[in-house]
């Protein structure tokens, strides 16, 4: 190994590895995501905690993790699931992961898509998690899964629909499905995981 190579694999050995992700909502059109920057020591559980904080998620309901066909969660709320706490971002890439899958709320059926898109390293990588981008506002909890969400759209877009008044009651006067909030988005990952 040379001078350079030598200086230049300490250098790196100095840094700590952050991984780039992607969340998206399996099944939006136009799609709902979110860009999230964290550690590479993060656990899927940390990664759970920057789901929920960054898409507007109120952490009710149980959830897994799928990493090539083996499912990852709390254990202490879920049987036959790998411990969420003891995989890394770290140990995925190095395992070659690319893609995975979360799913929230096993009654609505949240399934994200989460794409490892980025990794590298730097002298200055956050402490937690980062929102970065997104897209849309997260849909209202418990409203029946993806298909409840667009059932619900259509029915505010319409004051004549017979559903309306029922529907405009359950969700926020200024809910707008369009909206994504990032300065609000890092505010609340700053409380979840402070």
């Amino acid at each position: 190994m040379s001078m350079v190579e030598t200086t230049t694999a300490k250098k790196k050995a100095a840094q700590k590895r952050v991984v780039t992700l992607k969340v998206s909502l399996r099944g939006s059109k136009p799609p709902i995501w979110r860009r999230v920057v964290m550690p590479a020591s993060s656990t899927l559980a940390d990664l759970h905690v920057a789901i929920q904080a960054s898409m507007g998620w109120h952490d009710s309901h149980l959830h897994h993790f799928d990493v090539d066909g083996r499912h990852y969660g709390d254990r202490s709320m879920l049987d036959e699931v790998a411990d969420e706490r003891r995989l890394t971002l770290s140990g995925l890439v190095n395992a070659g992961a690319q893609r995975f899958s979360y799913t929230y709320d096993f009654g609505d059926n949240w399934e994200h898509v989460i794409t490892i898109e980025k990794v590298t390293y730097t002298d200055t990588a956050p402490s937690g998690p980062i929102c970065i981008a997104g897209k849309r506002a997260c849909p209202p909890e418990d409203c029946g899964g993806i298909w409840g969400y667009y059932h619900l759209l259509e029915v505010l877009a319409d004051p004549n629909h017979p559903e309306y008044e029922d529907q405009k009651d359950w969700v926020d006067d200024d809910f707008d499905p369009d909206a994504f909030e990032l300065g609000y988005a890092n505010v609340m990952l700053d409380a979840q995981t402070s």
